[in-house]
C-alpha cells in the first residue's frame, strides 16, 4: 500500500474506534448461496426431476434450482453469524440427502461427466407466468452460450452492516450526504476496491484447477491432461472463474460502470437495451415456442457476469436495477468464490470471517473511480491469478508497476489484519483474527491452498478428476447420513408443502397469457 492510501485507511480506522462505531460492527449480517449438481452414483448428471418433497423450486425460499434441473441451489435466510448459516446449509443438505435415494451432491464447483447438451435439463418452473419467465430465460442462455457453462457450481456470499453503522459511520465522517446516499456511495466504494482486489480471493479460495474431460469437448484449450478423462493447469485457482467457465465475449466489450448507483444503473440498463445481431439472428420465437426472452445484448439483468453486484430484495415483476436506484444498496453479493470440495457445505466460518474482513477493508479503504486503464489492468490481474496463480515469482500490476502476487497478497493481508483486529474488538474474541492468519499461512505454505491440494491428491493417489470429485462427494453425503431432529425435518417438510401450494396459486391466479404478461414486464421497466 502506498503511503497515501495507508493514510487514508489509518484515518478510517481511527475514526470507527474513536466514535465508537466499532460497537457496531457485531451487527454484520451475512447470507450464503451454495450451488450442487445432482449426480448419480456412475458420476453422471442426474436425468431426474427436482424432487417434488424439497418443494417447488419456484416458491421455496431456501431450496431451489439454478440453471439445470439437476443444478441444485440452497439459500440461507440472513444470519447473525457465520456459523448460524453455515448450520442451516447443514440442515438443508441433511433435509435434501432423506429424499435423494442415491444420488449426490457434486463436491466441485466444475461439474461432474457430461454426454453433450442434451444431457443437460434445464430448470422447470411450473406453468405460470413467472415459472415460464425463468424456464424460457434459461433457454435464452442456452442458445446463447450453450448449456455446459451452466452447469458450474459455486457460492454467493452476501454481506451488509447494519443500519446503526450507518448512522455512526456517517456523524464520525461530518458527512453532508444523505443516510442514502451516504450508504450508496460507500456500498460502491467498496465494491471497486473488491474489483481491485478480487484476484485474492480467487488465490486463496480457488478451488477448480482442473475439469472433466467431458466439459472440454470440442472446445480448444490449453490445459494438460490428468489422469483419466480429467485436464489441469499446474498452477491455476479457478477456472471456474476464467475463460472456461463465466465468461461471455458478447459481454466483454461491454462495461458496467461502478462508479455510483447512478452510473451501474443506467450502463446496465443501456446493455438491456442495446442490439446484438448474434442475438437477433437466433430469433425470439420459432414455431410459437420461445427461444430467448428477447434479443437483446441481456436478456434480464441477472445475465451480466459479475464478480460482485450490488442488491436490494427486489418484488416479483420489478426490474432489480430499477428498485436499485429507487431505494438504494441493500447488500453486497460476493459471486467469485468456488465451491471447497473438502468441506461438507464448501464453506466454512473461517472463510466466512475472512470475507468479513476483506469486505471491511474494501470499504475503509479510499476507492477513487476506475478508469478503463484501471479497468483493463484489474481484468488481467484476476486473468494471471485464475491461470497461474500459484506460480513461484508471477508478478501482477499493482498502479502500473510490476509487484510479486505474492508480497501484494501479503500487504493486502497486513490492511486485511486491522479490520479483523477491530471485528474481534466489537466481539471479544480473535477469531477474525485467526481467520486471517490462516489465509497468510497459504502464502508461506502453498501447498495449503486448496487448488494445490486438489491437484496433489489426484496425482499422488493417481486419481482421475471424477474419481476425486465423486470421493469427496462421497465422503460428505456420509457427513449427512444422520437424520435431522424431528423438530427441524417437520418444519422443512411444512414449507416444502407451502411452497407447493403457493406455486399453485401464483398458477391459478395468472390473468394474461404470458405474451402479455412478457411485453407488460419489459414496457414497466
Amino acid at each position: 500500500m502506498d503511503s497515501l492510501v495507508s493514510q487514508s485507511f489509518q484515518k478510517s480506522l481511527d475514526l470507527l474506534e474513536q466514535s465508537g462505531t466499532v460497537g457496531t460492527l457485531t451487527g454484520i449480517q451475512r447470507g450464503i448461496e451454495k450451488e450442487g449438481l445432482r449426480t448419480t452414483p456412475a458420476g453422471e448428471l442426474s436425468q431426474s426431476a427436482h424432487p417434488s418433497a424439497l418443494g417447488s423450486a419456484l416458491t421455496h425460499p431456501s431450496i431451489t434450482t439454478d440453471f439445470s434441473e439437476a443444478l441444485l441451489e440452497f439459500v440461507t435466510p440472513v444470519m447473525s453469524t457465520p456459523e448460524l448459516a453455515i448450520s442451516f446449509l447443514e440442515d438443508l443438505h441433511r433435509f435434501t440427502y432423506e429424499v435423494l435415494d442415491n444420488e449426490v451432491i457434486w463436491s466441485s464447483s466444475m461439474p461432474c461427466f457430461l454426454g453433450g447438451e442434451s444431457s443437460i435439463p434445464i430448470a422447470q418452473y411450473g406453468k405460470s407466468n413467472v415459472g415460464m419467465m425463468k424456464h424460457i430465460y434459461r433457454v435464452g442462455l442456452e442458445h446463447r452460450y450453450g448449456k455446459r457453462m451452466q452447469t458450474i457450481a459455486g457460492i454467493h456470499y452476501n454481506f451488509s452492516l447494519p443500519d446503526d453503522f450507518w448512522t455512526s459511520y456517517r456523524s464520525a465522517a461530518a458527512s453532508t450526504a444523505s443516510d442514502r446516499d451516504f450508504r450508496d456511495e460507500q456500498y460502491f466504494g467498496l465494491i471497486r476496491n473488491f474489483r481491485r482486489n478480487a484476484w485474492l480471493l480467487l488465490l486463496l479460495f480457488g478451488a477448480s484447477p482442473a475439469v472433466c474431460g467431458s466439459f472440454l469437448e470440442g472446445l480448444d484449450h490449453k490445459l494438460q491432461r490428468l489422469k483419466g478423462q480429467g485436464y489441469f493447469l499446474p498452477w491455476a485457482t479457478s477456472l471456474r472463474m476464467g475463460d472456461l467457465g463465466y465468461t461471455s465475449d458478447a459481454q466483454s466489450n461491454f462495461r458496467v460502470c461502478y462508479n455510483s448507483v447512478d452510473t451501474y444503473t443506467s450502463t446496465l440498463g443501456q446493455a438491456l437495451n442495446m442490439s446484438y445481431p448474434p442475438y437477433e439472428k437466433i430469433g425470439v420465437k420459432e414455431d410459437g415456442h420461445y427461444l430467448q426472452l428477447n434479443d437483446r445484448l441481456l436478456q434480464i439483468e441477472n445475465e451480466y457476469y459479475s464478480d460482485v453486484r450490488p442488491k436490494r430484495v427486489t418484488p416479483s415483476g420489478i426490474h432489480p436495477s430499477s428498485y436499485l436506484k429507487q431505494h438504494g444498496v441493500q447488500y453486497i453479493e460476493v459471486r467469485n468464490l468456488d465451491l471447497n470440495p473438502f468441506l461438507p457445505v464448501a464453506i466454512d466460518s473461517t472463510q466466512a470471517r475472512f470475507l468479513d474482513s476483506f469486505l471491511l477493508y474494501c470499504l475503509l479503504q479510499s476507492s477513487p473511480q476506475i478508469s478503463d486503464s484501471e479497468y483493463a489492468i484489474n481484468n488481467q490481474n484476476k486473468t494471471s491469478i485464475i491461470t497461474e496463480g500459484r506460480k513461484p515469482g508471477l508478478k501482477l500490476n499493482r498502479d502500473g508497476e510490476p509487484i510479486e502476487a505474492f508480497q501484494w497478497a501479503s500487504d493486502l493481508m497486513d490492511g486485511i489484519g486491522e479490520t479483523a483486529n477491530l471485528l474481534d474488538k466489537s466481539h471479544g474474541n480473535d477469531l477474525h483474527t485467526l481467520a486471517v492468519k490462516a489465509q497468510r499461512n497459504k502464502l508461506v505454505q502453498p501447498e495449503l491452498f486448496p487448488s494445490a491440494q486438489i491437484l496433489d491428491l489426484a496425482v499422488t493417489e493417481k486419481i482421475s478428476f471424477s474419481e476425486l470429485g465423486m470421493r469427496l462427494s462421497s465422503q460428505h453425503k456420509n457427513y449427512f447420513k444422520d437424520s435431522l431432529p424431528n423438530d427441524k425435518k417437520a418444519e422443512l417438510d411444512k414449507i416444502s408443502i407451502e411452497s407447493l401450494e403457493k406455486q399453485k396459486q401464483i398458477e391459478d391466479s395468472d390473468a394474461v397469457d404470458f405474451d402479455n404478461y412478457l411485453s407488460t414486464y419489459f414496457e414497466r421497466n
